[in-house]
């Protein structure tokens, strides 16, 4: 029961519906009809010769600044999505006390882009992950500017490029094997 108790002081009773899931609820009644396959923006992209999901960045952001002003971080996400080309579904914000931090996503056709901060320790964690045509590095230089970082280290993956091999060994009958991750790419860029 106590676990109910925490889960409905931070607006998640399992008992009852929350007005969050009554809004998402409502929002994914009234959303257009399915697309078909040839207006789907979240395809499957072929870059140098590979093939995969989308480009997944997990961004850092360090010394940054306003990361507890809310409709700050909803008009940079927006910011985000425009320039890197996406489509926005939704924004939801969680303002967390008594640190000011914040927690969020941004639900994209091409998939999200979320956020969470420490404003005491002027740090934030975001994802950006897009498929299809949208340009996801683009994002970067706006947070940076956004939130005034002095430092922001990014790690790109690929998302699904062992889709292929493990297809291939699926319909062979035999067990794909487990890939240990690929060491991902580091990418820091320095205060200006």
């Amino acid at each position: 029961m106590a676990y109910e108790d925490t889960l409905f002081q931070l607006g998640m009773d399992l008992t009852r519906s929350s007005p969050a899931q009554k809004e998402e609820t409502k929002e994914t009644n009234e959303s257009a009809p399915v697309a078909h396959n040839e207006d789907r923006k979240d395809f499957f992209i072929e870059r140098d010769g590979v093939r995969f999901a989308g480009t997944h960045l997990i961004v850092d952001l360090f010394g940054a600044k306003r990361l507890d002003d809310l409709k700050h971080i909803e008009r940079t996400l927006k910011r985000c999505v425009e320039v890197a080309g996406a489509t926005l579904l939704h924004i939801h914000l969680h303002h967390f006390t008594p640190n000011g931090g914040v927690s969020g996503v941004a639900v994209l056709s091409e998939s999200h882009i979320s956020i969470h901060s420490w404003p005491e320790a002027d740090y934030a964690a975001l994802d950006v992950f897009m498929c299809g045509d949208a340009k996801p590095h683009l994002a970067v230089a706006v947070l940076k500017e956004a939130f005034r970082a002095t430092d922001v280290v990014v790690k790109e993956h690929l998302r699904g490029e062992e889709l292929e091999q493990l297809k291939w060994h699926a319909a062979s009958g035999r067990q794909a094997p487990v890939r240990q991750p690929a060491k991902a790419k580091i990418r820091s860029i320095a205060a200006a």
